[in-house]
């Protein structure tokens, strides 16, 4: 006869049940605390999104068995997991990832951080995510805490930081291989798993090389921007003349090799640099071989920029001129137009112009400034004081404004 052994203090699935039921509420409040903490805490461009939750009963029981037995045998108190709060930061893009951990850490008392997926090899598939394990901050814990429900001192949340598709691929393979008591032996399955991963592994790194390749661009775009407004606004307040600008002594090589974008980047980089003979060059390279209006007219507008600053003013309003019939809706080349003309002191024109661009865009603070300079120097006054009025209450007020403000007074004055 076989004895049957009496097993004791096996957990009660009922009492922990009983239990967490009773701490749910609280650690509701504590994981929306701490979630209202991150939002408001976190900067970020784009702004992440969040998905928080308890983990429900039937999940939390066997981990629990597995985990933590002999706790869950005191089925009085709260057994805790390192995953019973979580909270997802779904970012954009992979650089993303670390200035948020960054942010956390300074914001966080971390108990813990794990790459998740950071060891796998090439042959290996599964969800990539950081780990952050917080101590619960006291000012996200609740106003009043009741007797039986005390809050125990290992008592953590999880922070998961993930990109969108990372978040996707753990969403999907969460359901396919983790819940499922079935994982596919068959080499083909895996294969094709395995390739989903990799392919939105090389997703993630494919928006963020375009990403970086924006920011590249638009920063020389906006050093090419601000030189060419600064170039533009170095000028006798009087005359409008425009000081001499040293011309580059470097020479065109017209071997510039690489895609469109390749180019367009080289020459926005030496036309900063001040190396405008070669910066000329490569725009003229590209000019010849796209045949893209809306491409076209951007690169007129640049080469434009360039005679400008070389002091070759016809070159540059037969540029933007181009850029202009290329894309009639470039309210910028009508803008840089105005300026060629102020420039040469000819100042009807240059209004025609400045109307033209804001015709396209009506709020332009800079092109009113432009625009009140030039009724200054034909002696329209009150006009210029109403652009430089529109220019102010659409937030520019900077030196230039207050000098030509001050002039105006003058006139005013002096009874015109």
């Amino acid at each position: 006869m076989i004895e049957n052994k009496k097993v004791s203090n096996l957990p009660s699935k009922e009492q922990l049940k009983l239990t967490y039921q009773r701490y749910e509420s609280l650690l509701t409040e504590i994981l929306f605390n701490i979630e209202r903490k991150l939002k408001k805490s976190l900067k970020l461009a784009p702004m992440p999104t969040y998905k928080s939750r308890i983990k429900n009963f039937e999940s939390y029981f066997p981990k629990v068995l597995r985990q933590k037995p002999i706790e869950a045998a005191d089925s009085n108190k709260l057994v805790t997991l390192t995953d019973i709060m979580g909270i997802r930061v779904i970012c954009a893009f992979l650089e993303d990832l670390s200035e948020v951990e960054r942010q956390i850490v300074q914001l966080f008392d971390i108990k813990e951080i794990e790459r998740k997926g950071a060891d796998q090899t090439f042959k290996e598939f599964g969800y990539e995510s950081v780990h952050i394990l917080i101590s619960i901050p006291e000012d996200c814990l609740p106003e009043t805490i009741p007797e039986n429900t005390p809050i125990p001192q290992d008592l953590v949340c999880e922070i998961q930081i993930r990109t969108i598709l990372q978040d996707a691929w753990a969403e999907v393979e969460h359901e396919l291989v983790y819940k499922s008591q079935f994982n596919p032996f068959d080499k083909p399955l895996r294969r094709k798993l395995a390739s989903m991963n990799a392919s939105l592994t090389l997703s993630d790194i494919i928006f963020q090389e375009i990403r970086d390749y924006q920011k590249k661009f638009q920063g020389e775009l906006s050093l090419r921007r601000n030189t060419f407004y600064d170039q533009a606004s170095a000028i006798d307040d009087s005359e409008m003349g425009i000081a001499p600008v040293n011309e580059s002594l470097g020479v065109s090589t017209g071997n510039s090799k690489g895609t469109i974008d390749d180019l367009v980047l080289e020459a926005l980089h030496l036309h900063n640099s001040g190396n405008l003979n070669e910066a000329i060059a490569i725009y003229t390279q590209i000019i010849q071989k796209v045949d893209n209006n809306t491409v076209l007219s951007v690169i007129y507008k640049h080469r434009g920029m360039a005679f400008f600053a070389m002091n070759k003013y016809d070159d540059a309003l037969s540029d933007f001129k181009k850029s202009i019939e290329c894309d009639p809706k470039s309210f910028r080349s009508a803008y840089y137009e105005g300026i060629v003309f102020s420039v040469q002191g000819k100042y009807s024109e240059a209004i025609e112009c400045y109307n033209k661009s804001l015709e396209l865009n009506n709020y332009q603070s800079h092109v009113y400034y432009r625009r009140a300079l030039a009724y200054f120097n034909l002696n329209d006054f009150q006009t210029s004081l109403q652009d430089l009025d529109n220019a102010a209450k659409l937030g520019l007020d900077d030196k230039e404004c207050k000098l030509l403000r001050s002039k105006l007074v003058a006139k005013f004055d002096m009874g015109m």
